[in-house]
This record gives C-alpha cells, structure tokens and sequence, in this order.
C-alpha cells in the first residue's frame, strides 16, 4: 500500500493508494480454496477462475503454503488446500504479507532524496495513523467473513 509524494521543481502529485496485485490474488486464491474446501485446487483452476496469469499465482501459492495458510500438496493429484480454517486466517495478515511496507507514505523520491519538509512534517504521521487504522480493520475480518454467502459465490465462479 503506498501514496506517493514526488517531489520537484514546480510539480506535486499524489498518486493512488492501492493494494498490490500480490495481495488481491492472494485473497483470491485463499477465497477459492476455502470454497472448495475440502477438495485439492490447481494453480491452473485459479488462473482460469480469475484471468490471472499462472506465473504470478506460483510464487503466491508457494509464499502462502510457507506461511501456513496453504498445505500444498506435489505430485499426480497434487494441488493445494487451506492449511488453517478460515476463520483463523485474519486479512491483515494476508496483506501484509503481500505488502512490501505497511507505510501509506514515502518521504523521499526516487532518487533517495528526503522531501524538504521532512524534518517539519506532520502529514507523515497522518498517514502512518490511517495506516494503522487501515490494517486495524482487516486485522478484525477472518477469510470465513468473506465468504458468505458460500454457494451464491461458488455459482458466482462456476466452481
């Protein structure tokens, strides 16, 4: 999640604050797997599911089995299923782990260099505070939050 202040002569402009790609495919590869929970899913069922590209989903799969939020199982048959309840999966935590830095705000640009406000600017700890509160409420939602209801989202996605 990051805001951007580019600094320089004559221009200032704020750029969109967003997840990163990383992050909404993990929340949807956890949501699908919960839906067909307890089935096996493929990296290849949630790239057609979705449109996202097989590549990207590996190094997810892969990072959210590391972290104990997939069981991935190799092999003929193998896929991957969830590997806590969904109820114990908080969202917070799926996104931060996608997330390079919970910082909503860079005080620097490209080239490293601090933003002459810095040592005087209090729009730092706004942000750091809407940070905070940003992942305070994901941090309240489980993935058993998102998926009700259960079959309409499954007829949704055809699984």
């Amino acid at each position: 999640m990051h805001l951007f202040l580019e600094a320089g002569i004559g221009k200032r402009h704020i750029g969109a604050m967003h997840l990163s790609a990383y992050s909404d495919y993990s929340l949807r590869v956890l949501i699908h797997a919960a839906l067909r929970s307890p089935e096996r899913v493929t990296i290849d069922e949630v790239a057609e599911t979705f449109g996202i590209s097989r590549h990207h989903l590996v190094k997810i799969v892969h990072d959210l089995g590391r972290s104990g939020h997939l069981a991935t199982h190799r092999g003929v048959g193998g896929g991957f299923t969830l590997g806590l309840s969904p109820t114990e999966i908080r969202l917070g935590d799926i996104v931060r782990l996608g997330e390079e830095t919970e910082k909503v705000i860079e005080c620097s640009d490209r080239q490293n260099r601090q933003c002459r406000l810095f040592p005087d600017c209090r729009l730092k700890g706004v942000f750091a505070e809407a940070g905070a509160a940003f992942f305070a409420v994901l941090d309240d939602y489980s993935l058993a939050d998102l998926l009700k209801p259960r079959s309409r989202m499954r007829a949704t996605l055809g699984i």
